[in-house]
C-alpha cells in the first residue's frame, strides 16, 4: 500500500507496533542508531511527510511531522529525535534546496539533520561563532559544532556560520556528511536518546561551493526563527507528549495488575496512586492541547503563533519531567527494571528542557513577549 495524507496514520500505526517497537529496547540498550526503524520509515515515505507532492513528497506539513514524532516518540525516544531533526531539515530544503534534493529527501534517499549548536554560543544557536569565508565560487567553513544529530547516519548537514559579507545574524549552507576536513569528535554515549547518534562536527578549512548556500547571506536568522524553530519546537513538544502517554499506558499497567498477597486489592485501589495518575493524565492532556493550538496557529499565520511555539515547548518540556517522575514514584522500585519500561523514558524525558532553546530561556522569552520587550535584543 502506498502511502498518502489519507492512510499514513495507519501505516505508521504498523511500523511503531511492529518495527519501532521492538526495536527500542535494543537501540536503547546498546546506544546504537536506530537504522532498521530509519530505513522501514524511509521506504514507506513517512520520512517525506513535509515534502511537498511536486517532489513525491507526502506535503502533510507541521500537522502531519508533529502526528508522526508523536507517535513514534510512544515507543523510541531515540528514533523520535532522528526523525523531527529530519523534518527540520527537510523544511528548510523545501524554502531553498534544489528540486533533485528535495527529491532525494522526499524519497527517503537524504537524511537530513541540524548542526547549528555550537560549545561556543552554547543553547543560543542563532548566534554562530563558525566562520564562512569566500573564495571565488567556493566557500571556506571553520567551526566547532555541538549536538547534531545523526552526526555519523546524515546525508548533510544545514550548517550555520557567520555571513560572509552580509550585516546579518547568520547564513545557512548544506554541507555534504562526507566533505574533506570534517570530523566527528566522538561517539555518543548518553544518559537519554542513546540512540539518537549525537556528536560534535569540527570543519577546519571545508570548501563547499557558493550554490550550497540555503537562502540570502545573513538571513540564515530569520530561517531559523520563520521555519526551523517552529518545526523542531512543536516535534520536540510531540516527542514529550509521545513519552508522557507511553508512562501512562505502563504505569496504569503496572497500578492496575500489581496485587498485594495478604489483602485482596491492588496498586490502583489506592487514591494516592490514582491521584498520580490522575496529575499524569492531566498534565499530558495539557500539553497536547497547548502543541495543537500551537499548530493551528503556525498553519494559520496567526500573530501570535511564535509565542505559541515557544509556550508549547517549554509546557510540554516541564511536563514530561513530572509525568516521568510520577510514573517512577507510582511504580516503586520495580521502575528501576528494565521490564516495567518507564525507566527508558524517564532518561529520554531529560532532553527537552535543555535542548535549545532551553526552557528556561523560552520561559524567558514568554516573559519578554507579555512585558512587550524584544525577544533577541
Amino acid at each position: 500500500m502506498k502511502t498518502n495524507s489519507k492512510n499514513y496514520t495507519e501505516i505508521l500505526e504498523e511500523i511503531c507496533t511492529t518495527t519501532i517497537a521492538p526495536e527500542a529496547e535494543k537501540i536503547d540498550r546498546n546506544g546504537t542508531f536506530p537504522e532498521k526503524s530509519i530505513n522501514t520509515l524511509k521506504k514507506s515515505g513517512l520520512l517525506g511527510a513535509v515534502s511537498s507532492p511536486e517532489v513525491d513528497g507526502l506535503g502533510l506539513g507541521i500537522r502531519g511531522a508533529t502526528t508522526i514524532v508523536e507517535r513514534i516518540g510512544k515507543e523510541c525516544g531515540s528514533t523520535a529525535m532522528v526523525v523531527m531533526m529530519h523534518f527540520a531539515g527537510t523544511a528548510v530544503l523545501e524554502a531553498f534546496a534544489s528540486k533533485e534534493i528535495r527529491k532525494a529527501a522526499a524519497r527517503g534517499q537524504h537524511l537530513s539533520t541540524l548542526a547549528f549548536s555550537e560549545s561556543s554560543s552554547r543553547s543560543h544557536f542563532w548566534t554562530p561563532t563558525g566562520t564562512a569565508s569566500r573564495n571565488d565560487n567556493t566557500v571556506v567553513l571553520n567551526a566547532h559544532k555541538s549536538w547534531v544529530t545523526s552526526a555519523t547516519q546524515a546525508t548533510a548537514y544545514i550548517w550555520s556560520s557567520q555571513p560572509v559579507e552580509s550585516k546579518g545574524k547568520s547564513t545557512l549552507w548544506l554541507v555534504p556528511a562526507n566533505s574533506e576536513g570534517l570530523s566527528i569528535d566522538r561517539v555518543f554515549n548518553g544518559l537519554g536518546l542513546r540512540g539518537n547518534n549525537s556528536s560534535s562536527i569540527a570543519a577546519s578549512k571545508v570548501k563547499v561551493p557558493f550554490s550550497a548556500r540555503l537562502g540570502p547571506d545573513g538571513s540564515g536568522f530569520d530561517t531559523m526563527i520563520k521555519i526551523v524553530l517552529p518545526m523542531f519546537c512543536l516535534c520536540n513538544a510531540a516527542a514529550s507528549v509521545g513519552f508522557m502517554r507511553a508512562a501512562i499506558d505502563r504505569t496504569a499497567s503496572h497500578a492496575t495488575n500489581t496485587q498485594y498477597q495478604h489483602v485482596p486489592s491492588s496498586l490502583a485501589d489506592l487514591p494516592t496512586i490514582r491521584n498520580y495518575i490522575g496529575r499524569m493524565k492531566v498534565l499530558t492532556d495539557a500539553s497536547r492541547s497547548l502543541l495543537l493550538e500551537a499548530v493551528s496557529a503556525v498553519e494559520n499565520g496567526r500573530t501570535n503563533a511564535l509565542f505559541q511555539v515557544f509556550t508549547s515547548k517549554a509546557a510540554a518540556g516541564e511536563s514530561v519531567t513530572q509525568v516521568l517522575d510520577l510514573a517512577m514514584r507510582i511504580c516503586g522500585g520495580a521502575a528501576f527494571r528494565k521490564d516495567v519500561g518507564v525507566e527508558r523514558y524517564f532518561r529520554d524525558a531529560r532532553a527537552a528542557g535543555i535542548m535549545g532553546p532551553t526552557t528556561d530561556i523560552l520561559y524567558d522569552f514568554i516573559g519578554k513577549t507579555v512585558c512587550g520587550m524584544e525577544l533577541f535584543s
